[in-house]
């Protein structure tokens, strides 16, 4: 089984990281993006956060997703090429595999190179009927999907997770637009989408009582001293996710426990004692709302599927062939 790659693991990924991880800290909130919480370590990480009590989300959504995974299967249709965005384990997406009719291949995308290989041989020795190409790359910026052996009918674009709500609005729509066009003409987006709901049940998961998520959000921190010389102090800072209502969002954020000073490749950042660092966003839609910021980049709702609850939906949407110029001008570059 080959493994494509897009950058991450070379000096151009490790470049980029500076300039993103520079750019953030610069910023009067200082930021980092949420992506670099996943290299090997935080891939598990992220997986160990998806059995806790308090993070309901994978639970509610695999449930759904074995209540309902039958239809789903039928509206993607026969001898698809199932293209995964942010794989991790694909732990969802064996379900959904085992259901499909004759799919023609299967491309999980990760960042974590080492994380996705071990994945990938794993999926590939349990459905060896079906082609796995995994593609290490980031799926925010322009990579290459693999053409499968046997011949694709469609193909779909697969968001599971929730994993939409880390992005703000504007670069929602912005990737929703880059999927459509990934699918191409003919083909969906089947996205994975938290719902809003009580607020106590959302600052719960996202401040578990084991300290897995605090892990986890200190990786990016650890990352960072790894990869690119930094002297973070880990010890130094504190996790602490609230709820942002103006945005219906949980925001991550890292906090400086005293006054101290951090060195980068020679750059030199000052933080404040309570001072923090956002690191992820997750926004929690209802499902109007998601329709119409769909609608927005040309893409049409066709079914939405949701927990007896309504905690979580799956929703499959299409393109709107009839405004493909405007959505390619605007988005899809």
């Amino acid at each position: 089984m080959m493994i494509a790659t897009s950058a991450p693991g070379t000096a151009t990924a490790l470049h980029t990281m500076l300039e993103e991880v520079i750019a953030g800290l610069s910023q009067d909130q200082k930021t980092l993006p949420s992506k670099y919480f996943y290299d090997e370590r935080g891939s598990k990480l992220f997986d160990d956060i998806c059995e806790l009590d308090e993070y309901y989300v994978t639970r509610t959504e695999s449930s759904l997703m074995q209540e309902r995974v039958a239809d789903i299967a039928t509206v993607i249709g026969p001898n698809v090429l199932l293209v995964e965005y942010g794989s991790g384990s694909s732990l969802k997406t064996r379900l959904l595999l085992r259901n499909l009719d004759r799919p023609a291949g299967y491309v999980p995308i990760d960042i974590s190179g080492e994380y996705l290989s071990q994945v990938g041989d794993s999926l590939q020795a349990e459905f060896p009927q079906i082609e796995v190409m995994p593609v290490v790359a980031d799926f925010t910026k322009s990579f290459e999907i693999p053409s499968p052996n046997d011949a694709e009918t469609r193909r779909v674009i697969y968001f599971p997770g929730s994993t939409i709500g880390n992005f703000q609005r504007n670069d929602a729509k912005a990737l929703l637009a880059r999927m459509a066009e990934m699918a191409g003409e003919g083909g969906g987006v089947l996205v994975g989408v938290d719902l809003d709901k009580n607020r106590d049940v959302l600052r719960a998961a996202y401040n578990d009582s084991k300290g897995i998520t605090a892990q986890f959000n200190l990786n990016v921190l650890r990352r960072i001293n790894n990869e690119l010389g930094g002297s973070f102090i880990l010890d130094k800072f504190r996790h602490n996710a609230i709820f942002n209502d103006y945005h219906s969002c949980i925001e991550m954020h890292l906090v400086s426990t005293e006054r101290q000073t951090v060195n980068i490749c020679g750059y030199t950042f000052e933080f404040d004692e309570n001072e923090s660092v956002l690191t992820e966003y997750s926004h929690k839609y209802k499902v109007e709302a998601f329709r119409r910021m769909a609608n927005e980049v040309s893409l049409n709702v066709k079914n939405v599927w949701t927990d007896a609850d309504n905690m979580f939906a799956v929703i499959y949407l299409e393109r709107d062939l009839s405004t493909r110029a405007l959505f390619t001008s605007r988005f899809a570059k």
